[in-house]
């Protein structure tokens, strides 16, 4: 039996409108009542429709949260570092949207809108949807969507007509990209354009994503600069000193260093302040306030730092959208907050407990052992905080370590955001 196609949503675009509407209908139909479709949707869009069935969204229904208050949309827009960027996606992206009948739409890391602006008529038709400032746009709560599903999946994701999960959206199409914050790479929300289905473009995605890369330039740039106000505040005061010492900014990022090799980064714990601490790539040091970040002093007067002791691991996959890893049984326990990528290799690694090679992650991650180099290059990343907990020739955690995977109940939950092959076989198993 030959397998589906699966949907090609640039094909289905040059199509009558409302023949690829129907179309799509039919997949999302044929989905819902466990019948094989005579097309398959595109895995950005199937995994979500699953996530949605688990989730128990009802698909008949539009569902609508509590809106913010007035006080607290303008308090998440004040807390917001994207108020900072919205000259940038309103140069890009505003103009266009105003003249191909779309929105634009910016939304938190909750999924909540925080502004819209675009087409008067498009707004109206949104506020009949409740898209609308203040809204909750998670997948969660209003389905499969241009802002919802990207915030789960973290990369740009268009959704047109009946690949919205939700009936009442389908005469709607809309093209999200996430945003994260370049300092410490948390995400920060997604940007978004909207508008009435007969206005979907392929290309709309590239835009978008190419604009949500504009502003997290610009995000970058500004951080370069409070970097380089530190850097000129640390010089003088590490010319003075003896020894090693370095000057960071409040996330870890290096200005300034004296003795020592540079780093372009260290891990700080959530609560840091002036006196001593413990750092996993330092050890002990002395902690002293400068205007913007920290001077740094390690007391232990090697070199490099000793491996951490530990006797155990654990690796909390457990949330849809937030992944850590504690070390425990040291002289110190600490815990690492993950990036999605991290997350997902240190998920690799332990199931693979004797080891796994550079081109067995590559295809575990990408189905391409070619792969390495990308591989290589976020484990050495990785080893910075966990140093000799990780063996490589092959990668492995320490044979002395205890390690332990705290999971999701919902088998979509697992690291959601992931397209890695061995984490979709990992969800498919738990299912079964």
């Amino acid at each position: 039996m030959n397998t589906p196609a699966t949907i090609d949503l640039a094909r289905l675009s040059a199509m009558d409108l409302a023949h690829a509407a129907h179309v799509l209908k039919g997949v999302r139909d044929a989905t819902l009542s466990g019948q094989p479709p005579r097309l398959l949707p595109r895995p950005v869009i199937g995994d979500s429709w699953r996530r949605m069935i688990l989730g128990g969204v009802d698909p008949d229904r539009d569902f609508r949260s509590r809106l913010l208050s007035d006080e607290e949309l303008e308090e998440r827009r004040r807390a917001s570092p994207l108020r900072e960027i919205l000259p940038v996606l309103r140069d890009g992206l505003v103009s266009v949207a105003d003249a191909a009948q779309h929105i634009m739409a910016v939304s938190d890391a909750d999924g909540r809108v925080l502004w819209r602006e675009g087409s008067a008529a498009v707004l109206r038709k949104a506020d009949s949807l409740g898209f609308e400032p203040g809204a909750d746009w998670g997948e969660n709560v209003v389905g499969t969507n241009g802002i919802g599903t990207s915030l789960v999946v973290r990369r740009p994701v268009q959704v047109f007509s009946a690949e919205h999960f939700v009936r009442t959206h389908h005469p709607w199409t809309c093209t999200g990209a996430p945003l994260t914050d370049p300092r410490d790479g948390r995400l920060l929300g997604v940007v978004d354009i909207s508008g009435p289905l007969q206005t979907i473009h392929p290309a709309t995605l590239a835009l978008v994503d190419a604009v949500a890369k504009l502003g997290e330039a610009r995000l970058r740039e500004r951080h370069v600069a409070v970097l380089d106000r530190l850097r000129a505040v640390a010089a003088p005061v590490l010319a003075r000193l003896n020894g090693r010492a370095l000057a960071v900014d409040v996330h870890g990022w290096t200005a300034a260093v004296t003795g020592m090799p540079p780093a372009d980064r260290l891990t700080l714990p959530k609560s840091f302040g002036a006196g001593r601490a413990w750092l996993p790539s330092l050890g002990p040091c002395l902690v002293e306030p400068l205007p913007g970040g920290w001077l740094l002093r390690p007391e232990d007067p090697g070199d490099v730092p000793r491996p951490v002791a530990a006797t155990r691991l654990v690796l909390d996959v457990s949330s849809p959208r937030r992944w850590t890893l504690s070390v425990l049984g040291g002289a110190h326990d600490w815990t690492h907050e993950l990036s999605p990528r991290h997350a997902e290799l240190l998920y690799l690694l332990c199931t693979y407990r004797t080891g796994r090679t550079a081109s067995g992650l590559a295809e575990d991650m990408f189905g391409d052992p070619a792969r390495t180099v990308t591989v290589r290059a976020e484990l050495s990343r990785v080893r910075r905080y966990l140093g000799g907990l990780l063996a490589h020739r092959p990668y492995r955690f320490h044979e002395d370590v205890d390690v332990d995977v705290i999971m999701p109940e919902r088998p979509a939950d697992l690291l959601p955001h992931s397209m890695a092959p061995a984490v979709r076989a990992a969800r498919q198993r738990m299912i079964l």
